[in-house]
């Protein structure tokens, strides 16, 4: 059953996030509420259908102009008051339900002016990274995994099991040292014999990724697209953790070097937040078993939990296992606090939240 779907143009958002670490469930997301700041359109795919309906909220209709010829007929740029059903008219042979797919787009994904979109549709290939939407040959896999492995090795990722199968756990390695070698970032299989393989067989190590705020003194990157973390001081890099995001319908919002505002060890509960049996009259309401959350926007905060898929799970929160978040207390100097702060420097930390996820499968 195809899900039902929503693409919006042009307009802002107002969300409350809220997150979970339990592994089951939350109820289910309410409609995202949109002010329109410029003229919108939104098209919707029906659950069970190929029906598409456009629905224009705006009473009049933005001036666009002809689509920019980028040099490659499989990729097209998103224009002001462009919407999936009038993208799709302008190229032959194509459909909405195919630029979904092929693009991988999710329930609510929002399409931004200047975005890309590949529109050549089935071809195995990503094309506007150039990166295999097909897994290579189980050796040319488990020669990526042994590889991965051994670049990662003073990360706190588990090694990987070298079984020749580009699953999710490969493949959040795969985007994660993509992240680390200046690689086009996605989650997408590697091709045996691409570049970017001979890339990644050439490394002895990773640097800083795109992103990192290196006037912070100390600093954290959360990646989307990969479900990692990356965590340093200045433009030196101290860690990486893998990491589950907000799960679709309560996305983990996108933020640019914001402060940690609050820490709270709940010493009395050993570090263990919940919204029933531990409740903090500062919580977010739909928390669920959280380990000492360092909370970054709002609601939203970087936890400990039990269960950390390479795939986004939480309720906007972003999840660590609890060994990793002792490390981040510590790191961070707050291994002696024993009661909850709201002080900014004293948690001393900058958070950056960035990408979208979109996996293969």
């Amino acid at each position: 059953m195809r899900r039902s779907a929503t693409w919006i143009v042009g307009c802002t958002f107002l969300l409350s996030a809220s997150c979970s670490a339990g592994d089951t469930g939350g109820p289910a997301a309410e409609p995202v509420t949109s002010t329109a700041a410029a003229p919108t359109t939104a098209v919707t795919i029906a659950p069970t259908t190929a029906v598409i309906t456009a629905v224009t909220t705006a009473a009049t209709a933005a001036t666009t102009s002809e689509p920019e010829d980028i040099g490659d007929p499989c990729v097209v740029t998103v224009l002001a008051g462009d919407f999936l059903a009038k993208i799709a008219a302008r190229i032959d042979d194509v459909s909405v339900e195919g630029i979904v797919a092929e693009n991988r787009l999710g329930a609510g994904h929002v399409l931004h002016p200047g975005d890309v979109l590949d529109v050549c549709i089935g071809n195995d290939v990503d094309d506007i990274t150039g990166a295999a939407l097909v897994a290579s040959s189980p050796e040319a896999v488990g020669r990526q995994q042994t590889k991965l492995n051994e670049l990662f090795a003073p990360y706190r990722f588990i090694d990987l099991i070298v079984d020749g199968d580009s699953g999710p756990l490969t493949r959040q390695l795969l985007c994660t040292a993509r992240m680390g070698l200046g690689l086009t970032v996605s989650r997408a299989h590697m091709a045996a014999g691409s570049v970017e393989e001979e890339t990644l067989f050439a490394a002895n190590s990773v640097s800083l990724p795109d992103g990192v705020d290196t006037s912070a003194e100390k600093w954290i990157l959360i990646d989307k697209t990969c479900q990692v973390m990356f965590a340093g001081e200045g433009d030196q890099l101290v860690n990486i953790y893998p990491t589950s995001t907000g799960e679709p319908g309560y996305a983990t919002t996108n933020v640019n070097a914001v402060e940690a505002f609050r820490f709270d060890p709940a010493l009395e509960t050993d570090g263990w937040h919940d919204s029933t049996s531990f409740p903090v009259a500062a919580d977010n309401p739909l928390n669920g078993n959280m380990y000492k959350p360092i909370y970054f926007n709002d609601g939203e905060a970087i936890h400990g939990a039990g269960y950390v898929p390479p795939i986004p799970r939480s309720k906007g929160c972003v999840r660590t296992f609890p060994l990793h978040q002792d490390e981040l207390i510590s790191w961070l100097g707050l291994a002696g606090v024993t009661e909850a702060t709201w002080q900014t420097s004293t948690i001393g930390l900058r958070v950056t939240v960035q990408g979208e996820y979109r996996d293969v499968d």
